[in-house]
C-alpha cells in the first residue's frame, strides 16, 4: 500500500522570502530552480508535476521538500560541500611559478621542462609536492608555452 500524501505547507513568510529570492538579485541558477520548485511544491501539486514544472526530477523535489522541512528554505537552496581535494596552489603560488618559467632555463638546459619545473617548485618550497601534469595546467592558464624559443619574458 503506498503511503498517504501530506500537504506541502509553505507560510506565508517562506512564501514571500522564496519570491523574493526568485525575482531579485543575481542567484545561481540551481537555487533559483529549487525556489521554484518549493513554491510550485506549496501550491498543491505533487512532487511530479513540481519537478516537471521547474525541470528537476521528482527525486530532487523529494530531497528538496525534505531538506526544507528539516531546516527551512536556506538549508534547502543551499549547496553541500563537494569532494575532493582543494587545489595545491592559490594565486601567489600560480605567480611564483609562472615568474620562475619566465626565467632563464638552469644551467645544462637549454630550456625549462615541465619536469625541472616541478622539481623546483619543490625545491623553492612553493608546494610540498607536485606533478608536471599540474605544472601543465597552471601554464596553461597563462599562454606560456616552455618550448618556444622565447623564455615569454619580455626584454629590451
Amino acid at each position: 500500500m503506498a503511503r498517504p500524501i501530506t500537504a506541502f505547507v509553505l507560510p506565508a513568510a517562506d512564501r514571500a522570502a522564496l519570491e523574493n529570492f526568485t525575482h531579485t538579485g543575481l542567484r545561481p541558477v540551481r537555487a533559483v530552480r529549487r525556489a521554484q520548485a518549493l513554491l510550485a511544491l506549496a501550491t498543491g501539486i505533487g512532487q511530479q508535476a513540481a519537478g516537471k514544472a521547474v525541470g528537476l526530477s521528482r527525486q530532487t523535489v523529494s530531497e528538496l521538500r525534505r531538506r526544507y522541512e528539516a531546516g527551512g528554505w536556506q538549508a534547502a537552496l543551499a549547496e553541500a560541500p563537494r569532494s575532493g581535494t582543494p587545489p595545491r596552489f592559490d594565486g601567489p603560488q600560480r605567480a611564483a611559478l609562472t615568474a620562475l618559467a619566465c626565467t632563464p632555463a638552469p644551467t645544462g638546459h637549454s630550456r625549462w621542462t615541465l619536469r625541472l619545473l616541478a622539481d623546483k617548485a619543490v625545491e623553492l618550497c612553493l608546494v610540498d609536492t607536485i606533478s608536471h601534469e599540474t605544472v601543465s595546467q597552471v601554464l596553461k592558464k597563462t599562454n606560456y608555452s616552455p618550448t618556444a624559443s622565447s623564455s615569454g619574458a619580455w626584454a629590451q
